[in-house]
This record gives structure tokens, C-alpha cells and sequence, in this order.
């Protein structure tokens, strides 16, 4: 059954669909790994070098563990809340979404959909940083799709 996005963005339906595609096909352990580089992707994108980065790596380093069946998965989730309050502190939208891909990215290692969630945020990153530039948003679909095809 498809995915719905919960947040509003801008998107393209039809490469949204082909990410929910191949989404549905997916592993867990695969949708971490997916999940995980698109949030370093959108960290670099917007040059985010805040002093709260050691909390991202631990967040990132608790779902390498759990990938490995070295972390609980409720060290998976207080890791990706730790971030989302991160975001909720955060004054700035590009980071502040920004920081929603990477919390969602590592509660991938709780629920798959949290990956699925994660592209979402990452177009919202898009649509903040290229108001109404769909080439922008077709690129990042197309960059997503192509991330975790390379995952089989």
C-alpha cells in the first residue's frame, strides 16, 4: 500500500510514486542505509556545522548499531527524538527541516516509513531553499530513487 505524505510540500507525484515503489521492496536494513546518506545529503546541502552535530553522529552511529543488532531499538528511537527537538528548538526553516530528514532518518531503525517520511522532509529542504523550482525538486526525487536503487 502507498505511503502519504503527512507534510506539504511541493513534490513530483510520479517520481514520489517510484520511490514508494521500490520503498515497498525494501528492507528495513536497506531503508536505514538509504535513509541515513540522504540525511548526510541534505547536511551538506545546506552547509549545517552547528555545535549540536555530536548529537546527529550519535544519532547516526546508534542506527548503525541497531543495523547490526548492537542497539535496542529503543536507543534507536530516543536518538531520533533527541533530534527532532533539535529541530523544534530551531529557529531557522532550512535547518530546522533539515534536521527533521535526520531525525527521521535515524528512527528509520524503529519504522521503515520513517525513510519514506525522511525524502519527504528532504523536498520540503528543496522547496525552502528553490521556492516553486520543480527542476530542483524533479532532481532530488531523481537523486532519491537513484540512492536506493544502488542499495540491492
Amino acid at each position: 500500500m502507498p505511503t502519504k505524505t503527512k507534510i506539504k510540500i511541493i513534490d513530483e507525484d510520479d517520481l514520489r510514486k517510484i520511490l514508494d515503489m521500490e520503498y515497498e521492496n525494501s528492507s528495513q536494513i536497506r531503508l536505514c542505509k538509504y535513509a541515513l546518506l540522504l540525511a548526510k545529503h541534505i547536511l551538506e546541502l545546506i552547509e549545517y556545522n552547528s555545535i549540536n552535530y555530536t548529537i546527529i553522529q550519535q544519532g547516526f552511529k546508534i542506527n548503525e548499531q541497531w543495523q547490526q543488532g548492537m542497539a535496542r531499538m529503543y536507543d534507536v528511537r530516543q536518538a531520533g527524538f533527541e533530534i527532532h527537538r533539535l529541530a523544534k528548538a530551531c529557529k531557522d526553516p532550512i535547518e530546522s527541516n533539515a534536521l527533521r530528514v535526520v531525525g527521521q532518518a535515524v528512527a528509520t531503525g524503529h519504522m521503515k516509513e520513517h525513510a519514506m517520511v525522511a525524502s519527504d522532509y528532504a523536498i520540503k529542504v528543496i522547496n525552502l531553499l528553490y521556492p516553486q523550482d520543480r527542476d530542483s525538486v524533479k532532481k532530488e526525487r531523481l537523486w532519491q530513487i537513484n540512492l536506493l536503487k544502488s542499495f540491492v
